[in-house]
C-alpha cells in the first residue's frame, strides 16, 4: 500500500526545511514565506495528494495558553527583569511563555516570529522591533505588543520609557558640573531607543546652548560593550576636546570606560561618563555608573497586561493601540564629577603620551 505523503516528502522535493513547508501550508503563517516558495510548496503538495492532519489543524485553532517573548540579545542584563514582569502577570492567568533571541537580526526575528505563530502562540511581546517595522503588520490577528521599543507608525500597543526626560536629566546633570564639551555615543537610529535618545540629546544640547561639533557624536551599530569600545576609539581619533561622554545605554558606557583606561584617561577625573537603563550591578562598576534608571520589571508587567486585554477583546474590536510611557530617574554615582578647569588640555597630554 502506498504510504501517505508527508511534509518531509514535500520539503525534500522543494529543497526547504519541514518547518518552512508547515508555514507555507498554514493560512496563518504563509504570508511570512516568500510567494514563490508558497506557490512551489502548494504545487508539490497538490501533485502528491497531500492532506493536512485534520485533528492537528483542529488543535491549532484553540488557544495554546502560551505567549512568545522575543528579545534582541538574551545576554543583555536589562531583559531578564522585563521577562520576569511578563511571566509574573501571565502565570496568574495560566499562561506560559516561550522565549527567543534574534541577535538583533531582522531575518532572524522574522523566522522566530513565524516559528512561534506556527505553534499557535496567543500573543507576542516584541523587544526586538525596528523603528521602521515591516514585520508587525504581517503578523495578522495575533495580538502583539512592543516593549522597550516602539515603531514610527502605531501598529501595535507599546510600553516605552520617557527617553526625552532621561536624556535631559543626564545632560542637565553634566552641565551643572561645569561640562560644556559633551560627547554623545548614540545608539542605532534604526531602533526607537537609539533614535529617540539621540534626538533628545540634540534638542537639549541646543536648548542649553552647548557647542555644535559633529566630531563629538558617534553612532553605535548596537547596544553592547564592543560597540562602546569602537565608538570611543573613533571619538578619540577625531578629537580630545571634551570633558564628558553621554552614552545611549549602560553597556556602551562600560565599553567607553574600558577604552579611556587603555589611553590612560581616568573616569571621572579626566572624563565623566553617563549611561542609560541602570542595568543590574551598574552600581558596582568601578567607578559606579551614573545613569538613567528605567523600570524594566514594570515594562514587562504592563506589556503582559496589554496582551491579555487584546486577547480577551479579540480581533476586529481593538481600538487605537495604547502607548504607555514609564517615568525615569537619574541615579548619580561615581562616574561623573565637577569638571576640572583645564581638563581638555590635560586630556590631550594624556592621549599624546598614550600614543
Amino acid at each position: 500500500m502506498r504510504s501517505r505523503p508527508t511534509m518531509s516528502d514535500i520539503a525534500g522535493i522543494v529543497g526547504v526545511h519541514v518547518s518552512t513547508v508547515s508555514r507555507a501550508l498554514d493560512p496563518k503563517t504563509c504570508h511570512l514565506i516568500s510567494p514563490e516558495i508558497v506557490a512551489k510548496v502548494g504545487e508539490v503538495a497538490a501533485k502528491l495528494g497531500f492532506r493536512p492532519n485534520a485533528a492537528g489543524a483542529s488543535l491549532r485553532t484553540n488557544r495554546s495558553r502560551t505567549i512568545g517573548i522575543v528579545v534582541p540579545d538574551i545576554t543583555d542584563p536589562v531583559f531578564p527583569p522585563m521577562i520576569r514582569g511578563v511571566e509574573d502577570v501571565l502565570s496568574e492567568r495560566g499562561y506560559a511563555v516561550v522565549l527567543a533571541n534574534t541577535d538583533g537580526d531582522e531575518a532572524r526575528e522574522a523566522e522566530v516570529v513565524a516559528s512561534m505563530l506556527a505553534r499557535s502562540v496567543d500573543g507576542l511581546a516584541l523587544a526586538s522591533s525596528r523603528y521602521e517595522d515591516k514585520l508587525i503588520p504581517r503578523i495578522g490577528d495575533v495580538p502583539v505588543v512592543t516593549v522597550f521599543r516602539e515603531t514610527t507608525k502605531p501598529v501595535a500597543p507599546c510600553v516605552v520609557f520617557d527617553e526625552n526626560c532621561g536624556i535631559r536629566h543626564a545632560l542637565t546633570h553634566l552641565v551643572s558640573l561645569g561640562h560644556r564639551r559633551i560627547a554623545n555615543i548614540a545608539g542605532p537610529r534604526t531602533i526607537s531607543t537609539g533614535y529617540s535618545r539621540w534626538e533628545a540629546f540634540e534638542r537639549h544640547r541646543r536648548e542649553m546652548k552647548l557647542p555644535l561639533d559633529k566630531r563629538l557624536v558617534v553612532f553605535a551599530d548596537g547596544f553592547n560593550e564592543q560597540e562602546g569600545e569602537r565608538c570611543a576609539e573613533t571619538l578619540l581619533a577625531r578629537t580630545s576636546d571634551f570633558t564628558a561622554i553621554l552614552c545611549a545605554n549602560d553597556r556602551l558606557a562600560v565599553g567607553v570606560i574600558d577604552v579611556l583606561k587603555r589611553y590612560g584617561l581616568r573616569c571621572p577625573d579626566d572624563v565623566s561618563v553617563t549611561g542609560f537603563n541602570d542595568m543590574p550591578y551598574a552600581g558596582r562598576f568601578v567607578p559606579a555608573l551614573t545613569t538613567v534608571r528605567v523600570q524594566q520589571y514594570k515594562a514587562g508587567w504592563e506589556a503582559a497586561r496589554l496582551l491579555l486585554d487584546a486577547i480577551e477583546t479579540g480581533p476586529g474590536r481593538r481600538g487605537k493601540p495604547a502607548r504607555i510611557v514609564l517615568p525615569v530617574e537619574l541615579v548619580v554615582r561615581g562616574s561623573t564629577q565637577q569638571v576640572a578647569s583645564k581638563a581638555p588640555p590635560r586630556t590631550r597630554r594624556r592621549l599624546a603620551a598614550a600614543r
